[in-house]
């Protein structure tokens, strides 16, 4: 009877130090080191705001959706797999990938037509369309796209936000940085704040 009544203080001791340990100890630690200055965006989601209000997060590429179609004047992301629209915008509360293979029938349909819709729209050959334009990520929320995306769309933003189209290439100069490992993207987002800043945030 000693001996189960050792064991059960034992487990109840032992029970009771990690309680703490991982129940307090460890999530205060964690929340101590998100307070740590220059980790404290990442650690609240990231957001950018602009005039006092949440415009979304860095690190959530959601494709914008214009008004007027025939007069678009936003930088747009990649497509979401998750779409129910070749070029639709995704759910940002539901990310994942399609699992398709390269060989998939489906997927080799979804992106030929994915690159007449973008051709159509950007007014090129359809040859000028970048794969990063037809493909979806992993994620279906890649916050940012490629230069040669984000070049493709310069004239057509330009012309239906009534700036010069070295101003919109400036602004997308001043958002490009690093989207993976050596390879430079254009924030979407943070472009679509500044154009619209630049326009007079009239769109």
């Amino acid at each position: 009877m000693n001996a189960l009544l050792k064991q059960t203080l034992a487990g109840l001791r032992v029970l009771l130090v990690f309680t703490v340990l991982l129940g307090v100890v460890y999530p205060l630690g964690v929340w101590a080191v998100s307070r740590i200055p220059g980790l404290e965006g990442n650690a609240e989601g990231s957001i950018i705001g602009q005039d006092g209000q949440a415009a979304g997060s860095s690190l959530i590429g959601v494709d914008p959706v214009a008004a007027d179609p025939a007069k678009d004047p936003w930088f747009h992301n990649r497509p979401s797999a998750g779409s129910k629209d070749a070029l639709g915008p995704g759910d940002p509360s539901s990310s994942g990938a399609s699992n398709k293979g390269p060989y998939d029938e489906g997927l080799i349909a979804a992106i030929g037509e994915r690159k007449k819709l973008i051709a159509a729209r950007e007014g090129v050959q359809e040859s000028r369309v970048p794969a990063d334009a037809v493909t979806a990520s992993s994620s279906g929320m890649d916050p940012a796209i490629s230069v040669a995306y984000a070049e493709l769309q310069i004239p057509r933003v330009a012309r239906n936000t009534g700036l010069p189209e070295e101003k919109v290439r400036q602004l997308v100069a001043e958002n490009t940085g690093g989207a993976g490992i050596g390879v430079p993207g254009v924030n979407v987002l943070k472009v679509n704040l500044a154009v619209r800043d630049a326009a007079g945030g009239a769109h």
